[in-house]
């Protein structure tokens, strides 16, 4: 499962990827906004850190509009993915850019039909929203699941790519049922390596060495 930080934090994505835990990072407007920097200069410095795909987003609404300013953040480097919305002009976008080569991401996706559509008209990635549907009392994970069941039963090379993630429990739930992707907050991805029986038991160990007078 590869994993791509949501994030436009340039020092936080560094120390991921000296990590080895970087295999892309996906962006929006609101993440970028946040960082009271250029649009393109940070999503160009960010394409400098991984060789993954780096999702970029339109702002447009229109089919149009979409594929113009899609093929403006694709000149920005070889490694952007024009993320777009799920909407009927984003999925027609999506059809035109794919066509041409151009990796896409559809995002804000809540529903197996709306990925169902994404991959008929050749998406990179779907991105599904686990934490929004949670936070309205429906089941995040049930529509990875059901995303994953239609795309194998139809051999669709749309990858899954699970965003809205909180937890690292949302992790491994995605990795247990195939996401092809997760996409999370730096801290959540930190997050996974902590555990209170590591802790406990590293500092046995470090109390029974001390206490042994050596050195390596």
């Amino acid at each position: 499962m590869k994993f791509f930080v949501d994030s436009a934090d340039i020092d936080a994505i560094k120390e991921l990827a000296a990590i080895g835990l970087v295999d892309g990072v996906t962006t929006n407007p609101s993440i970028i906004a946040k960082s009271g920097r250029d649009f393109k200069e940070v999503v160009k410095e960010i394409c400098g850190l991984t060789d993954g795909h780096v999702s970029a987003e339109v702002i447009a609404t229109s089919a149009d509009d979409m594929v113009r300013e899609g093929e403006i953040l694709r000149k920005i480097a070889d490694n952007v993915c024009v993320k777009l919305p799920l909407t009927l002009d984003g999925l027609k976008a999506c059809k035109e850019l794919s066509s041409k080569g151009i990796p896409t991401n559809v995002t804000l996706c809540f529903s197996p039909n709306q990925a169902l559509l994404a991959a008929k008209v050749g998406a990179t990635y779907i991105s599904p929203f686990i934490g929004r549907l949670d936070d309205i009392t429906l089941d995040g994970m049930e529509l990875i699941q059901d995303i994953r069941a239609i795309y194998d039963n139809f051999g669709y090379e749309t990858e899954v790519l699970a965003a809205s993630i909180r937890s690292a429990n949302h992790v491994k739930e995605c990795a247990l049922v195939g996401a092809d992707v997760i996409t999370a907050p730096p801290s959540v991805i930190k997050s996974l390596a902590n555990h209170p029986l590591t802790d406990k038991g590293l500092e046995g160990f470090m109390k029974d060495w001390n206490k042994s007078g050596q050195s390596i």
